[in-house]
């Protein structure tokens, strides 16, 4: 019975990866038509800050320079439980800052949900709400395309997030190489496919009226995809936009790098376990691929979770008991194959950077040390279901400025 339950398991997990990497192909074409529109829709940009002092200036000068009426657009940075002198520099800027104090209620998903509350109280009302961190810059078009896509009818919107900093450490370069493949072989294969796309914590647009309707209501750990999986259920599909760049900066270090993706990963468990089976219920009655495939990436975190302890397993086996003492796919399927499998899921990385026109040397040596970065969420993932009950907001500390300038002559 364990045999059997064990083969079901990995040939479950062989054909997710299969419907993965095919939906990925998808992603190969980008259409370059894109319809223009004439500026129509207002925007507040809604910026969640935690002691961003040291990196704050640089975005409130980024977001002056943006190519879209001034008069059409608003920033307002939410000051969460600041200590430290972000909202003074951004009244120096000219912009508002909404100072929040609730020691009991920490993270940006209660601090976006107190910063609508104000919003819709406020004088002047806006058509759509930006929201980007404080440690981010965008594009000067941004808005221009975020107006572009809701004057074609979209509700919601992510753009597309790049690193601000690919090339300060093998831990960065991991980063920018996931976010590069992610956007163009998941994010455009979804777009291309007319199915939903998912929120990336930044770079995203919502029309105020969905907002005002649906509430926020996303306070997990992981509110982007709370938020996600609560569109689709609602059918509301987010579109992604590939032009509307917004760059975000990554730790520097694996022991960051690692606090943060826990952080993820039991946010990850807490939407998996209120939502997949709704969804996935959902999909099935309504026969609507887009919520089939929302439902299985919200249970991402426990693919990831069930090859860590499967592989684990068979390594045991096989290091202490002479093992395999069990079926496994690498004796029942063809060797060629298992051996294409791992070749292609290679290549899709490789692929994914010569799409996007990445040409940096240093980039593509960082692939070496790529595998331990993605092995590493393994580990990540155990300690995360053990301690999925924490809610305690975990900071990421930023250390330098760079400008937008900066990234836009390093691209170039």
């Amino acid at each position: 019975m364990v045999d059997n339950w064990l083969v079901v398991m990995q040939f479950l997990l062989a054909a997710i990866g299969v419907y993965q990497f095919t939906l990925s192909l998808f992603g190969i074409y980008r259409k370059k038509k894109h319809i223009q529109h004439e500026p129509k829709k207002t925007f507040a940009v809604l910026v969640a800050a935690h002691n961003e002092a040291t990196v704050i200036d640089a975005l409130m000068e980024n977001l002056k320079t943006l190519d879209y009426p001034k008069d059409m657009y608003d920033v307002f940075v939410i000051c969460d439980n600041c200590t430290d002198n972000t909202a003074d520099i951004v009244r120096a800027h000219g912009w508002t800052a909404c100072e929040r104090h609730n020691p009991q209620q920490r993270g940006k998903g209660f601090a976006i949900e107190w910063m609508l509350k104000n919003l819709w109280e406020m004088e002047r009302q806006f058509d759509a709400v930006v929201m980007i961190d404080a440690d981010n810059l965008v594009s000067t078009d941004f808005l221009t395309e975020m107006n572009n896509d809701l004057c074609s009818g979209a509700r919601v919107i992510q753009g597309y997030i790049d690193t601000k900093n690919p090339h300060d450490s093998w831990i960065t370069a991991a980063y920018g190489v996931t976010y590069w493949y992610c956007n163009r072989l998941w994010q455009l294969s979804r777009t291309n496919l007319k199915m939903a796309n998912f929120l990336g914590g930044t770079g995203m647009c919502f029309e105020s009226k969905l907002l005002q309707e649906m509430g926020w209501g996303a306070t997990s750990l992981v509110e982007d995809l709370e938020f996600t999986v609560r569109c689709v259920k609602n059918g509301v599909n987010p579109v992604f936009n590939y032009k509307a760049r917004v760059f975000d900066e990554k730790p520097l270090t694996f022991k960051a790098s690692a606090r943060q993706r826990l952080r993820w990963m039991q946010g990850h468990f807490t939407v998996a376990r209120r939502y997949f089976f709704p969804l996935m219920w959902q999909s099935i009655k309504e026969r609507n691929l887009a919520k089939f495939d929302t439902a299985l990436y919200s249970m991402t975190v426990y693919t990831v979770l069930i090859t860590f302890l499967l592989t684990a397993y068979i390594w045991v086996d096989a290091a202490f008991f002479n093992g395999p003492n069990f079926p496994t796919l690498t004796e029942i399927l063809p060797p060629w194959l298992f051996v294409g499998s791992i070749v292609m899921t290679c290549a899709a990385f490789i692929l994914a950077l010569v799409l996007e026109g990445v040409r940096s040397p240093r980039i593509y040596a960082s692939l070496i040390t790529f595998p331990i970065f993605l092995l590493s969420w393994w580990p990540i993932t155990f300690y995360a279901f053990f301690t999925q009950n924490n809610k305690v907001w975990s900071h990421t500390e930023h250390t330098r400025v760079v400008r937008l300038e900066d990234v836009q002559g390093k691209q170039a």
